[in-house]
């Protein structure tokens, strides 16, 4: 688990930088760049299940990508679209003035990035293979919190940020692989909660403050409403809200029988 993990990590981290050494920042071809990565990283993945674990691919299945994956992305935005409305209802968030295409081709890589890689690592590897050891409940909650922590390094990161991330994030993407057994779902959450909070509302994705966006917009307020310097993921109100659709994922997840105990049980 932990050399598929850094080897999977490394092979992006390689395929990225390269890409990147030889094409400029913004335009198309730094979009195209980043489809190449997570082809590289994927595919990097899908090799070592397969010479490893003697697995077929059964996670990244293209015949179901177009259908799985629009669902994804459909959810993702729409989730941090009714989050953004309930914060700016609240008087934390407002629109200032439309900026037009703005960044779009750095936050498509941007997005497509993070959806792919980091679901690769921490739903693909780490909620697989805990799982497979001490069963679905302990491996949803070991790699929340690890994904949670991951953030803490980020730009205005703090213990509640991670804590926000580990809850909204971990059990959203976790339970949405859970359901499926399958990446197209998270991947594609994961992608588009991304793309909307950096590109249509030029709010930091996790910290990072990227060039503005769709619109100009502004925050005002507590911490616990806007999220500060990390952004609208460290509100109180975005972890209300995916939290609340990962808990109802994880209950069609319980309903079908996907709930698998420790390796000690099943024995």
């Amino acid at each position: 688990m932990i050399l598929e993990f850094l080897a999977v990590s490394l092979i992006a981290g390689l395929a990225g930088r390269a890409i990147q050494s030889v094409i400029p920042r913004g335009g198309p071809a730094y979009t195209l760049g980043a489809l190449v990565t997570v082809c590289i990283a994927a595919g990097a993945y899908l090799l070592g299940r397969r010479w490893l674990e003697r697995s077929g691919n059964d996670e990244m299945p293209l015949s179901l990508m177009p259908r799985e994956l629009s669902q994804g992305l459909v959810l993702g935005a729409m989730l941090f679209t009714v989050m953004t409305a309930i914060v700016a209802l609240l008087g934390g968030f407002a629109i200032e003035r439309v900026n037009g295409a703005g960044a779009i081709w750095i936050m498509l890589a941007m997005a497509i990035s993070s959806g792919v890689v980091e679901e690769l690592l921490f739903r693909a590897i780490l909620l697989r293979h805990i799982e497979a050891m001490l069963g679905t409940w302990a491996a949803l909650a070991i790699t929340s919190l690890l994904f949670g922590a991951a953030h803490l390094a980020n730009p205005g990161a703090s213990l509640f940020a991670a804590f926000a991330i580990a809850m909204e994030a971990g059990i959203l993407l976790g339970a949405a692989y859970l359901w499926k057994r399958r990446l197209w779902l998270p991947i594609g959450i994961h992608a588009a909660w991304n793309f909307t909070q950096g590109f249509v509302f030029s709010i930091p994705v996790s910290g990072s403050a990227l060039e503005p966006g769709l619109f100009v917009t502004t925050r005002k307020g507590p911490e616990w409403l806007t999220g500060g310097a990390f952004g609208l993921e460290a509100s109180v109100i975005a972890m209300l809200v995916a939290t609340g659709a990962g808990l109802y994922l994880l209950v069609n997840v319980t309903r079908q029988g996907g709930i698998r105990p420790p390796m000690w049980v099943r024995r």
